[in-house]
């Protein structure tokens, strides 16, 4: 099976020692689990992020990182894992656990980027409002996946890869505080809307991946260009 892992942590000023720390960390931590790595990258500075909503007929389009607060999406990954507590086991050794929360999701179908990813591309988190998530199978789900084969029609090449999510009550957020793994039903952060899904885009710079971002067929899109550092 794989896992959405979304990662949350204060935006923070690290000194360059701190920094070189935790990026060993990281490939630390890629060395030891690239098996089960299927996918990921650090985001961009949330001042350069984009909240589109309104849908697709009439998007409104927002700067600015979605939440309002100290903490922010980071990074992410896409695990393979056996079940849930082999992915669990995978996010408690992810560095943002310890001084923030990986939200681990499982995916319906994953569909790969297939290369490394670039500053040129761009994660679209969709969100949703949580009644209004829909189940794989019913009715809605279908009709769901008709909208976005017809995003996908539009944007053509522009869409790398992505995957749909199950309903938030599967999704489990886990935080590593003085060594305990501290483990909480549900996603990270309680709000009026949940993540449904993600994109993976490319486009030329932040005005084409907006346009982009806009046609998507979700109450909320939250477009963040990655940093291009992991080499996964």
């Amino acid at each position: 099976m794989y896992y959405f892992a979304l990662l949350h942590g204060k935006q923070r000023d690290l000194t360059p020692d701190e920094a070189g720390r935790e990026m060993a960390a990281y490939l630390d931590f890629h060395a030891r689990e690239a098996a089960a790595i299927r996918e990921g990258d650090a985001l961009g500075a949330a001042a350069e992020a984009v909240q589109i909503t309104g849908g697709p007929n009439a998007p409104v389009i927002t700067d600015g990182p979605y939440a309002e607060g100290a903490e922010v999406a980071g990074g992410y990954y896409v695990f393979e894992a056996e079940n849930l507590d082999d992915a669990l086991q995978l996010a408690r050794q992810v560095p943002a656990a310890e001084y923030g929360a990986v939200e681990v999701w499982p995916i319906v179908h994953w569909n790969p980027v297939g290369r490394p990813t670039t500053a040129s591309d761009w994660l679209a988190l969709l969100l949703e409002p949580a009644e209004s998530v829909n189940v794989p199978g019913s009715p809605e789900w279908d009709q769901g996946l008709a909208d976005h084969a017809e995003f996908g029609a539009a944007a053509g090449a522009h869409i790398l890869g992505g995957a749909p999510l199950h309903p938030p009550s599967t999704a489990t957020t886990v935080r590593v505080r003085d060594g305990e793994v501290v483990l909480t039903d549900g996603p990270y952060a309680e709000g009026a809307e949940v993540a449904n899904g993600y994109y993976l885009l490319s486009a030329a710079d932040r005005d084409e991946a907006t346009k982009i971002a806009s046609m998507i067929p979700a109450s909320v899109v939250q477009l963040r260009r990655l940093a291009g550092v992991s080499g996964l």
